[in-house]
């Protein structure tokens, strides 16, 4: 937090209601005026290094925790909606959106869900428009995508059930002893499930199916072993903390039963990533081998796209890893999988920018690529990708290809090995990335597929440049 002010008001007010005291109560405690705690609250004051030594003293706060980033998160989010078209090109200017989304993150985030609803119902309703007579289908977001945008404001990290995993790694998981065969002989020991391991019809295409009565847990044996030992560890989720997920769930609100239902899957994903990969282990190899991917799935048994997922949870107060992105995309530029501890936020529509490596990665599948690129608002990362196939089957099975991207900050470059060979000093090294084309501002982008929402176009028919348009 060094180097910066911070105006986190929120968190303040957040902190004194918990321990239910008024702000003359709460500001004599910290040594200082009601008059600035009032400030402090409604962001008209900074907090000095005083108070910050005092909450941490009076009130037992770990001050790692006070920080921005689901506020930057959510400006992201908003500074992109209020680019859509449907606004006319006028939105507020950037402080208004960052005070909005600093004390009224709640007004915020209903402010994307109307949003989200409108332009659902406007895409549904260029494709097909019979769906008007259907109830409530245009007005609730897609359940995967409230789903996706929970874990995405919760930091991707869920402190209950990751501990919870960490005790099943170590009650499970020896040294030196495969996953699957760990995994399977405690949830036998324990629950007395039989797993059986088979080859399952490719027509059913199904990595894990639980049969209650018999207490049979089946895995398909063309699975890889992480595949099965994810499987086996979800499946233990579900068997011994399924009521704190579905308590998780109720507390999340969704506005659909499908919503809580995938989200329910989600947590026991999210379980299962965290035993295979426990938190304290896995985050002290990541340091000590500087984060070498290979490296970290060939200790662990887990696959790079798992691997890569769990540096990007590493959250944990008063232990946190590199704050890094993750995301999984497709060969047509979809991102289906998508988070960020970094100022880096992803486009909720649309496809990734063009420029960004991972794009490149399908290029050369055997390799892990690496770029330095700066962002817009001058922001510059170390970005690697590396594309992933998954086969199933025989020769004529589909097989999934997805390219999966990681990367952080370039004041982290020092803790990775993939910058070791690379200039990071020179400017030139840099290359420009964006968001997404539709609220991108570079004006001299050889790769834009479309103009930018917010901005007027300005076209001139005796003049061509690289694309067709100037704004």
């Amino acid at each position: 937090m060094r180097g910066r002010k911070l105006f986190i008001g929120r968190n303040i007010r957040a902190i004194r209601e918990q321990h239910q005291l008024t702000q003359a109560n709460f500001a004599n405690q910290l040594g200082i005026s009601t008059s600035y705690l009032n400030q402090i609250e409604n962001n008209q004051r900074h907090l000095s290094a005083n108070v910050l030594l005092s909450l941490a003293e009076k009130f037992s706060v770990d001050i790692t925790t006070l920080s921005e980033d689901d506020s930057n998160r959510l400006l992201a989010d908003m500074i992109e909606a209020l680019a859509d078209p449907l606004f006319g090109g006028e939105s507020p200017n950037g402080q208004d959106l960052k005070l909005v989304t600093q004390n009224a993150p709640a007004v915020a985030k209903a402010f994307l869900s109307m949003h989200h609803a409108l332009r659902r119902a406007g895409e549904q309703l260029a494709e097909l428009d019979d769906t008007l007579e259907r109830s409530g289908a245009l007005t609730e977001p897609a359940p995967y995508e409230e789903v996706r945008d929970y874990f995405h404001y919760i930091d991707n990290y869920v402190h209950e059930l990751d501990v919870l995993a960490e005790d099943l790694a170590e009650a499970a998981l020896q040294r030196g002893q495969k996953s699957v065969r760990a995994l399977a002989e405690y949830i036998e020991r324990k629950h007395r499930v039989h797993v059986s391991v088979a080859n399952i019809s490719a027509d059913e295409r199904v990595l894990r199916s639980y049969h209650s009565v018999s207490r049979t847990l089946k895995l398909d044996s063309r699975a890889s072993e992480s595949t099965n030992a994810f499987q086996i560890a979800h499946q233990i989720a579900l068997i011994e903390h399924g009521d704190l997920i579905r308590d998780i769930v109720n507390r999340a609100d969704f506005r659909s039963e499908d919503a809580g239902a995938i989200c329910q899957i989600g947590l026991a994903n999210y379980f299962a990533g965290a035993a295979l990969l426990p938190y304290g282990q896995f985050l002290d190899l990541a340091r000590t081998h500087r984060h070498d991917l290979e490296i970290l799935s060939d200790h662990f048994g887990a696959s790079i796209e798992q691997v890569s997922h769990r540096l990007s949870t590493l959250q944990r107060n008063g232990s946190k890893g590199i704050p890094f992105f993750f995301a999984r995309v497709d060969q047509a530029g979809n991102i289906t999988k998508r988070h960020s501890a970094t100022k880096l936020q992803f486009a909720r529509f649309g496809s990734a920018c063009p420029l960004w490596n991972v794009h490149r990665a399908f290029e050369t599948p055997e390799q892990i690529c690496r770029q330095l690129a700066e962002t817009p608002d001058g922001v510059r990362y170390l970005c690697l990708s590396k594309a992933v196939t998954k086969k199933k089957g025989g020769f004529r099975e589909p097989v999934q290809r997805h390219a999966l991207a990681l990367g952080c900050e370039i004041i982290h470059a020092s803790e990775l090995v993939y910058a070791d060979d690379l200039d990071i000093k020179s400017e030139q090294a840099f290359e420009p990335i964006g968001i997404s084309c539709r609220i991108c501002d570079r004006s001299n982008c050889h790769q834009r597929a479309v103009p930018p929402l917010k901005r007027k176009l300005d076209i001139d028919e005796n003049t061509r440049t690289v694309i067709p348009y100037k704004f």
